[in-house]
């Protein structure tokens, strides 16, 4: 089974803490390293989770609130001054690269690695990242303006083969990765093999959707639906509902309502209010409607 976890580098909303910073996470998937959000802070958080910057390839920024950019220009600085020499790619709403290239003009105008920009509609649902075991769609949100989500699922593994039936089977290595794929198998002597004989199940596939910032909407339930893992903003309690609804964040009930309606294995809430003291009380909101709910926190690891 391979690599697949969760590392929380920000988990608080616009106003940072003493318990929470802006939104930021890594993505680990095999080692390679996938950014979501960059906040303020997020290149000191990420010294803690003692990962190497340089496995960093893809920044995926959800809208252009900057407690979700505001740390990229630090990062993207420091990764030159370690003697970064790889590229790196930011997915992000178009707008972006024009207030980000005045900056790299000024403060890096040596940067010794390309960093490129690829835009994306955050309006429609599209995949916008795509590499040899993984899937990057977007998930259109509702908020103040444009944002997004993103839905990074693993492609479907191929069946185990069973050595010792191969053998038994005298099975050519050239049949090996259609068998692996569900093809059946013909002898030399024309009998045919079923598929299940030669192999066990794949391992299931990994899937983790990132939803934050949006008021509650149920317009995005066919894209999560049944994931392994969901984050979804808990900014507010039930108490500060209207507020909820007028800034267009959700409050932690909405999350695990959302996370029920989907039917996703567990749900993980962050975006939190600096007006809260303590967490919990979003916690039981969300428990009120779906049980697997996690509480998001700094330095948290999550294997998916």
């Amino acid at each position: 089974m391979g690599q697949f976890d969760l590392h929380i580098l920000g988990c608080g909303s616009a106003l940072p803490t003493r318990r929470h910073l802006p939104s930021a996470q890594i993505l680990n998937v095999r080692g390679k390293l996938f950014l979501i959000d960059c906040g303020e802070g997020t290149q000191l958080q990420f010294r803690h989770t003692k990962l190497n910057y340089n496995k960093i390839f893809d920044i995926f920024i959800s809208h252009l609130h900057g407690d979700h950019c505001f740390g990229l220009i630090g990062l993207i600085s420091t990764m030159g001054m370690l003697g970064r020499h790889a590229g790196i790619t930011i997915h992000a709403p178009k707008e972006l690269e024009m207030i980000m290239r005045p900056q790299l003009d000024f403060f890096c105008k040596e940067l010794p690695y390309e960093v490129r920009f690829i835009s994306f509609n955050p309006g429609v649902s599209e995949m916008i990242y795509e590499d040899r075991s993984l899937e990057v769609h977007t998930i259109p949100l509702k908020h103040r303006i444009p944002s997004a989500g993103f839905l990074f699922s693993e492609k479907p593994n191929e069946r185990h083969v069973l050595k010792d039936m191969l053998d038994f089977y005298k099975v050519p290595i050239r049949e090996i990765p259609g068998i692996k794929k569900g093809n059946d198998f013909m002898t030399a002597d024309g009998e045919l093999v079923s598929n299940n004989r030669l192999t066990t199940p794949a391992t299931p596939s990994k899937s983790y959707a990132y939803c934050s910032d949006t008021a509650y909407t149920e317009s995005f339930l066919p894209l999560i639906k049944g994931v392994d893992l969901l984050f979804h903003e808990a900014t507010f309690s039930e108490e500060e509902k209207e507020r909820s609804a007028s800034t267009l964040h959700s409050t932690a009930a909405q999350a695990g309502r959302i996370a029920r309606l989907a039917g996703v294995k567990r749900l993980l809430i962050g975006h939190f209010s600096a007006r809260y003291m303590n967490d919990n009380i979003l916690l039981k909101e969300a428990r009120s409607e779906f049980d697997n709910v996690l509480l998001a926190d700094e330095n948290m690891m999550i294997e998916i």
